[in-house]
């Protein structure tokens, strides 16, 4: 007799135990625009918890840009880009994108998550590495699964390792090296010189995941590559609109043969509906205002520097970053659940990132910043936080 599928669902009682306990933290309804204060539960919440890196998704500009992308074009596309789902507004965000980046050709997919599933898979093949760090987004590690080449993962940000694990590619093999620009958790930038350097040596290509970069870091937030003046040497970027762009989907920026190749090979690219009219104009609109407004990534810098050293002046143990994203250490799970239950009572939103997001006994409270803040908002957060912290210790 087969064992029942369903037997594993019946077994799963922690998210019963965390709500049983009062420190569930998931899936709290939002009741207003997602801005640094919104509505959650019905009551007030400052938001640290957003990846709205430029505060965006409440510009007039990008709101009624898609206003009218829906006046035009309706709700939805009702297909995929392969076949009737291509409006001509994507043609316009592709071509904006490749010359905002630099690179010769750009490929939007309907998520950010689908990009990477849709490029590792349709580049990766049975006579080909791909080498990831172990701190790259679940989405890459997907797409590894999906492709048919041999994974193979490096120590976070460990440049020896990562040569000791090209140097066992056997030769005649593709490699294609993968890594976050700006890690999602700890908020640290890859070694990007150290990884290209390396891929040189070896003949790999290199794929950077910009999802947390666009908007944030590089001239007029171009990005990782551009933070540290390697775009002729990073083969692929990958990025979304989720975050900075203030929309939702996500994308590929790469020489136009690559591009055309992924284009007409990726199942997840072919086989999903494409981007709705009104995520592809806000996004459009985003990297529109991005371009004329480049002094919100300076703002957004200088806010989370202010964080940075707001958090450190109350006596926090903060993960060290250069972006918006400043994690604080917490370590215990049920302490860290607890602590972001307490937050949220008293009107603060973080994130708690727990195993395997990160290492066992490395738990933290994400917390993340936008360039639309202010001092007095962040300085009455970061009071809050020190005095719920500091009544665990």
């Amino acid at each position: 007799m087969a064992r029942d599928l369903f037997q594993k669902c019946y077994e799963y009682t922690q998210a019963d135990e965390y709500k049983a306990q009062g420190i569930y933290p998931y899936f709290h309804p939002l009741g207003s625009r997602q801005d640094v204060e919104v509505i959650m539960d019905g009551g007030r919440r400052i938001m640290l918890g957003s990846n709205n890196y430029l505060g965006l998704t409440v510009c007039p500009e990008v709101v009624e840009a898609a206003e009218r992308a829906v006046e035009v074009y309706g709700t939805g596309c009702s297909g995929s880009r392969f076949l009737n789902g291509t409006p001509e507004m994507h043609l316009e965000l592709e071509k904006e994108l490749a010359t905002f980046l630099g690179k010769e050709d750009v490929l939007t997919f309907s998520t950010g998550f689908q990009s990477n599933l849709g490029i590792i898979s349709a580049l990766v093949g049975m006579h080909d590495y791909v080498i990831c760090d172990m701190e790259n987004h679940a989405s890459i590690y997907d797409g590894c699964r999906l492709s048919f080449g041999k994974l193979s993962r490096y120590r976070h940000s460990d440049m020896a390792d990562l040569e000791a694990k090209l140097q066992r590619v056997p030769d005649g093999y593709g490699i294609l090296i993968v890594t976050d620009g700006v890690f999602s958790m700890g908020g640290d930038i890859a070694k990007l010189p150290e990884i290209c350097a390396l891929a040189e040596k070896y003949g790999a290509r290199v794929m950077v995941d910009d999802a947390h970069a666009l908007g944030v870091i590089g001239r007029g937030g171009r990005g990782t590559a551009s933070h540290f003046g390697l775009e002729d040497k990073v083969d692929i970027y990958m990025g979304t609109f989720s975050k900075s762009l203030a929309s939702l989907g996500g994308f590929m920026a790469a020489d136009a043969k690559v591009v055309d190749f992924v284009r007409h090979s990726s199942r997840p690219f072919i086989f999903s509906a494409s981007i709705p009219p009104a995520c592809c104009a806000a996004a459009l609109a985003a990297l529109r205002y991005l371009e004329k407004h480049p002094e919100l990534v300076e703002r957004l810098s200088q806010l989370s520097s202010y964080a940075r050293a707001g958090l450190k002046a109350r006596g926090l143990n903060i993960r060290e970053s250069q972006t918006p994203i400043v994690p604080i250490f917490t370590y215990d799970p049920v302490k860290t659940l607890r602590m972001t239950t307490e937050l949220y009572r008293r009107g603060v939103y973080v994130n708690a990132s727990l195993p395997p997001a990160t290492p066992p006994n490395e738990c933290l409270l994400r917390t993340s910043y936008m360039a639309s803040h202010t001092e007095a908002l962040l300085d009455e957060a970061m009071d809050i936080i020190r005095d719920v912290v500091k009544s665990y210790e």
